[in-house]
Formats: structure tokens, sequence, C-alpha cells
């Protein structure tokens, strides 16, 4: 199952600039965050909380940023 995190990783670059900034918030390496972002990684569900806390996202807008799939 393919999802798309590109609201995911704008919403990274809005609230902290970077990739970088936001791996060393979520206390993640910026690769892992990359290759989850990239979809050749899962996200765990503790890291999922963790990112809705970071970047305040309201519990209606979690299936936009996490569950949005890719159309092929």
């Amino acid at each position: 199952m393919n999802f798309n995190y590109s609201s995911l990783y704008n919403k990274i670059v809005e609230k902290y600039g970077s990739k970088h900034n936001f791996a060393k918030a979520a206390g993640l390496s910026e690769k892992s965050i990359t290759l989850k972002l990239d979809g050749k990684d899962e996200w765990k569900q503790d890291e999922i909380a963790n990112t809705i806390e970071l970047l305040e996202i309201d519990s209606s807008e979690i299936p936009q940023y996490f569950f949005n799939y890719k159309v092929q």
C-alpha cells in the first residue's frame, strides 16, 4: 500500500523549515524521516503520535497527512 506524504512534508517544512530540523525535534535521523516520507519505511504508531503533537495536527486532519493513498 502506497501513501502520499507530500502534505506531511509541506507541514514539516512550514513548521520546522526543513526535514533536518524536524528530525532533531522528533528524535529521529534525517535519513529515517526521508525514508518514511518516500514510502520506503513505515511510520510506527509512536512516531505518528509524536509527529501529530510536534506539528500540531488536529485529529480530524490525520488521514490527510498519514493515510492519503497515492494515485497511480
